[in-house]
């Protein structure tokens, strides 16, 4: 084969350092861009907060309203300071100090402590505190229960059992090894545990706070909890029973198989379930509460004048802008390295100061289509949502649907309805016997609906739903309606079942 030269014209897309930057930015959540501006902020001289430049006027003309009396009332301050914490004021107080103490006297009691009192060391009476210090540590419920370990009477043996068993309990409050499990695994480094001894430091232990942890199973963690509860509860006989023989027959809803085998009558058994009901099947869940996250809206919606008005949160991000002293120093046709590490830091402040520009009206054009598009959630709720996927804004807005697609991901609007992510507002859609299409959130919110205004002595199956949508000319197959019911956590009609 001959070899030989050939000239092509082509286009490529060459990802610049710019364009790498903007898509950055424009992907980052609230939290994560606030953090990439403190840190273009410290590491970047060019640029600066617009906040701290618009202080520093205020205070000077602050000072120049300031009348002439308030300058002698600070001077007069200062001496008062001076008087009090000079040195005649030092050498008077050692000489206060005695040579012979007692031993019970504290330090506060002789020297003086350097830190000034605050509202928050003051005690309880000023009403402050620190929300997130106080909230900082949350204490598991491994720690609960060894706490309450260290407070039993226990042998060194039966010490070690327990600290085994604790450490087996998962968050729920369940032992996630059977006591001959855990026997034989101490059993490899202690031969002298019996197994006898395993059992009784586990009952010691599923006395603990909160009632039924350590249990193996669901039976046994219900009736934990029924045994403290006290001899003359009504109806403790029959749910012991219940929960001890028959809770395969309460888990599937099977009220009249229970009826024939516990021989009670409807209104019997529903005394017993709504004692079983007040049991907890997770003790563990309420001793390590979850850690609250916030969300910051990047987007507000308010309707003012029957027009949905869409603007960008001005808390999101501090405005920023070129340190004008450091632009001034940098001199053309200077090549010094100093002048080159100013002109390059000052072309970076400019490139990221244009990406943020462009992230913000990228961000308000898909808000205002989004808006636009679902005028009727706003009005009237979830069942007039309309269908809408990324195509449909892109065109919208004429731009890619990977960039719609980073924009909408962690990025939340707040409207009259409360807080939604920009993809909430992005569903598929159903076709009708109209010919018109519905959106799989309006198809949720109906299924909802239908669902809680159901009997609750004979709930709606998948199959029954399915026909009350298609009346409503709204055809969807049974195991759709299955898959939006799974995603709304709603149980199946059996365990829906209530005796009323």
């Amino acid at each position: 084969m001959k070899q030989s030269l050939q000239l092509k014209i082509g286009q490529q897309l060459t990802m610049t350092p710019q364009l790498q930057q903007a898509i950055k930015l424009l992907q980052l959540s609230t939290l994560d861009l606030q953090q990439e501006i403190q840190q273009a902020l410290d590491s970047n001289p060019m640029l600066d907060s617009g906040d701290e430049q618009d202080s520093e006027p205020d205070e000077k003309a602050d000072d120049n309203q300031k009348p002439e009396n308030t300058l002698e009332t600070s001077n007069s301050a200062e001496k008062t300071v001076e008087e009090t914490e000079g040195p005649a004021a030092d050498s008077e107080w050692q000489e206060n100090i005695p040579e012979d103490l007692p031993v019970d006297t504290q330090w506060d009691d002789v020297y003086q402590s350097s830190a000034p009192s605050t509202p928050a060391s003051s005690g309880s009476d000023s009403g402050e505190y620190d929300l997130d210090s106080r909230n900082s540590i949350t204490e598991s419920l491994q720690d609960h229960l060894f706490w309450q370990l260290n407070l039993t009477r226990f042998s060194d043996t039966d010490r070690i059992i327990g600290i085994a068993l604790i450490d087996t309990i998962d968050d729920n409050g369940r032992l996630t090894q059977t006591p001959e499990e855990l026997h034989s695994s101490l059993a490899v480094e202690n031969t002298e545990i019996e197994y006898d001894e395993v059992i009784a430091v586990l009952h010691r232990i599923q006395q603990f706070d909160p009632p039924g942890v350590a249990a193996v199973d669901l039976r046994e963690c219900l009736t934990i909890q029924l045994n403290q509860l006290s001899p003359e509860t009504p109806w403790l006989k029959e749910a012991k029973n219940i929960v001890d023989k028959h809770i395969a027959l309460l888990g599937n809803r099977d009220y009249a198989q229970l009826m024939r085998r516990t021989k009670l009558k409807e209104h019997d058994l529903k005394d017993v379930l709504t004692l079983i009901q007040t049991l907890n099947p997770n003790p563990g869940e309420n001793i390590a509460a979850d850690t609250t996250e916030y969300i910051v809206p990047d987007v507000y919606v308010n309707k003012i004048k029957d027009r949905w008005m869409v603007e960008l949160n001005p808390d999101i991000a501090p405005k920023l802008k070129i340190n004008s002293g450091y632009a001034s120093l940098v001199k053309r046709g200077d090549n010094s390295d100093d002048n080159n590490f100013l002109r390059e830091n000052l072309q970076e402040a400019r490139w990221f100061l244009k990406s943020l520009q462009s992230r913000n009206e990228t961000l308000m054009k898909v808000a205002t289509k989004i808006v636009e598009h679902q005028r009727g959630f706003l009005e009237y709720g979830e069942e007039a949502m309309k269908p809408l996927v990324l195509h449909d804004i892109a065109e919208a807005v004429e731009m890619h649907e990977s960039t719609i697609s980073r924009v909408t991901t962690k990025k939340y609007m707040h409207t009259p309805r409360g807080i939604f992510e920009l993809k909430y507002f992005f569903s598929s859609h159903v076709s009708t016997d109209s010919g018109g299409e519905c959106s799989s959130t309006a198809i949720r919110a109906l299924i909802k609906k239908l669902v809680a205004a159901e009997s609750p002595k004979k709930p709606l199956s998948d199959s029954k739903i399915t026909v009350l949508l298609g009346e409503q000319g709204i055809q969807v197959a049974r195991r759709t309606i299955a898959k939006y019911r799974e995603s709304l956590m709603i149980p199946p009609s059996n365990e829906r079942k209530r005796l009323v």
